[in-house]
Parts: structure tokens; C-alpha cells; sequence
């Protein structure tokens, strides 16, 4: 039992750091170097590494372990799968959802108004955000498999959230989803979910498309 935490918090440890960017796609990742960082024994670190390499989060460059990166197409494929579950949580929130979780959601709004300027701060919130739906869905199936597309989420170098007017944008949307989940409307959370997903996935492409512009000159 004693290896079981060090495990746990190794993963833990490094996935939140690939989530944040302190890792981005590409980046190689050592045993010996994550084991100083996070203070613990190379061995748990192994594990977790071979871990994440299971779940696609890394991948194999010779010998070495490096942070995955998404294709287009796979970025396509995860936004076609993330739109569907989490307009089915938030359907099921609409059902399902007691008043203190509609409560919770709306003061995650407001609150994350003074987040505005500061794109990752706003991007935390938003994951919070998204979570809390998928808790209020009651439905732990669908919570564990939003958990797995959440995490190759991580994969993704930037936040489309850091767009000049995203965040605003961001805000509105979530203030439409939530009003439907209080309205108890399943069919207006779902679909309010899905087109704010939709155009989260547009201001990504966007995104890549000018980087790939400013690459090419």
C-alpha cells in the first residue's frame, strides 16, 4: 500500500504539469530530472510515465518519452467526441442537478468575470466549470469518460481562451448553459453546450491556422 500514493501523486504530479504547460507536446521527459523536481523516487516516476505512455498522453521518440501532440484530424475526432458527452452532461444536469450545484454554477460565472484578463487563470476556471457540469450529471460513467477526453485536452498547447474577446465570449456561453440546466431544459443545455464547444473548437482552428502562417514566413 505504502507505493501506492507515491504513484498516484507522481502521475498526478505530471499530468498537471503537461496540463499547465510547464510540459508542452515535443518536450522530452527524464526520470531522473522529474524525480528532483516533484521529490520523489525514480521508480513511482517510472510508473507513472509508463502510465501516461498507455493512455496516449506520451509517446516513444527513439528511446526517449516525449509529451504527445495531436494531428489535426485527431483534433478533430476529440472536439467530435468531447461536443457529444458534454451536451449529455449537461442534459442530464438539467434532470438531475440539485438547486446547491445550479448555485455553484452560476457564482462559478460571476465570479470568473475578474479572471478576464488573465487567459490562464480563465482556462482553470473553465475546466472547473466544465467539471462541475459533469458531476452535476450524476452519472458516474459519463463523468469517468469526460475524465479521459479531459485529459488528452492536456495535449493541446494553448487555450483558445487567450483569443482577444474568447473570454467574454466564454462567459456568455457558460451563463446560457446554466440557465437551461435551471430551467430544466434538456434539450436547450445540450444544445447550448454543444455550439459553445463548437465555437471553442473554431477559435482553435483559427488559432492554428495563423501560427502555421507565421511559421511558413
Amino acid at each position: 500500500m505504502s507505493d501506492t500514493k507515491p504513484l498516484k501523486d507522481a502521475y498526478g504530479m505530471i499530468l498537471e504539469a503537461i496540463d499547465v504547460g510547464v510540459y508542452k507536446p515535443g518536450d522530452r521527459l527524464v526520470e531522473s530530472e522529474l524525480a528532483d523536481r516533484f521529490g520523489v523516487s525514480r521508480t513511482p516516476i517510472r510508473e507513472a510515465l509508463q502510465r501516461l505512455e498507455t493512455q496516449s498522453l506520451l509517446t516513444r521518440d527513439g528511446r526517449s518519452l516525449i509529451v504527445a501532440s495531436l494531428d489535426h484530424n485527431q483534433l478533430a475526432e476529440l472536439y467530435v467526441v468531447r461536443s457529444e458527452l458534454e451536451g449529455l452532461a449537461a442534459r442530464l444536469a438539467a434532470r438531475h442537478a440539485t438547486d446547491e450545484e445550479v448555485r455553484l454554477l452560476r457564482a462559478m460565472v460571476e465570479e470568473d468575470a475578474a479572471l478576464i484578463a488573465d487567459p490562464q487563470a480563465m482556462s482553470r476556471a473553465n475546466r472547473r466549470f466544465h467539471k462541475q457540469i459533469h458531476l452535476a450529471s450524476h452519472n458516474r460513467y459519463l463523468v469517468q469518460q469526460l475524465d479521459l477526453v479531459h485529459r488528452s485536452m492536456a495535449l493541446l498547447a494553448s487555450t483558445s481562451i487567450s483569443v482577444a474577446g474568447r473570454g467574454e465570449r466564454t462567459l456568455e456561453e457558460h451563463g446560457t448553459i446554466v440557465e437551461a440546466i435551471a430551467a430544466g431544459d434538456g434539450d436547450g443545455a445540450y444544445q447550448a453546450l454543444k455550439d459553445h464547444i463548437s465555437r471553442a473548437f473554431e477559435t482553435r482552428l483559427r488559432q492554428d491556422s495563423t501560427a502555421a502562417d507565421r511559421f511558413s514566413l
